[in-house]
């Protein structure tokens, strides 16, 4: 873990050269900042591994700048540090997706071992995300090429397969015609025949069986779309 990045934002000087003196000795690369202010900033650069969060700041404060990390999508692993210690604080903090949560004063070494599990919690589900795509009910295992809608395998051929890991790959989005030609087929045109209405009325009749939400429907003119 030597090469782990943590940022650190607390305004309390001691408190911060406790985690940093901790976390230095351990291998991990810390930067430091005092103020919400500075903290926002290099929370939103996305470029740190962890980050030890203080609850009370000046300028900004620290549940200010957690929500604006998860609404713009970044999911650093946040450990929240507070001398507000109720049940309500603790509360509010994990709820404004704080990943965990301390109250001061502790021990450096608990703060250690909560940032290391912390970041193997998120290794795991990095590697989650590179080994299965999941929509909705819906999950591709991608080392085993299984498929299960809401637990129950479904059994697709390797062509239909192609399709929905495609689809998957882009949910939400509308996937053309020619898109499907070029990335299942290999084909950089629409030969203009019914090979792909046949594919996707397969798929559909096995992932969308009757009385279940359609997750794959049709774009009157434009093509397909999954979620």
């Amino acid at each position: 873990m030597s090469q782990v990045r943590v940022l650190t934002v607390e305004d309390d000087a001691v408190t911060a050269n406790e985690i940093v003196n901790e976390l230095t000795q351990r291998g991990f690369v810390v930067d430091w900042v005092d103020n919400g202010r500075d903290g926002m900033a290099r929370a939103m650069s996305d470029e740190y591994d962890a980050i030890t969060l203080d609850r009370m700041l000046p300028g900004v404060d620290g549940l200010s700048i957690l929500t604006a990390m998860r609404t713009v999508g970044i999911q650093t692993p946040v450990l929240m540090l507070s001398a507000l210690g109720d049940v309500d604080e603790r509360v509010r903090g994990l709820r404004a997706g704080g990943d965990d949560y301390l109250t001061k004063p502790f021990d450096p070494e608990e703060l250690t071992a909560r940032l290391e599990v912390l970041l193997r919690r998120r290794q795991a589900a990095t590697v989650a995300r590179e080994t299965a795509l999941l929509v909705g009910p819906l999950e591709l295992d991608l080392i085993s090429r299984k498929v299960r809608r809401d637990g129950e395998e479904v059994a697709l051929l390797p062509t239909e397969y192609r399709v929905l890991e495609f689809m998957m790959r882009h949910a939400g989005k509308t996937i053309t015609r020619t898109m499907l030609f070029e990335a299942v087929w290999g084909y950089h045109f629409d030969p203009g025949t019914n090979l792909i209405d046949v594919h996707m009325g397969r798929l559909r009749r096995k992932i969308d069986p009757p009385g279940v939400p359609p997750l794959i429907q049709t774009v009157r003119g434009s093509g397909y779309i999954l979620g």
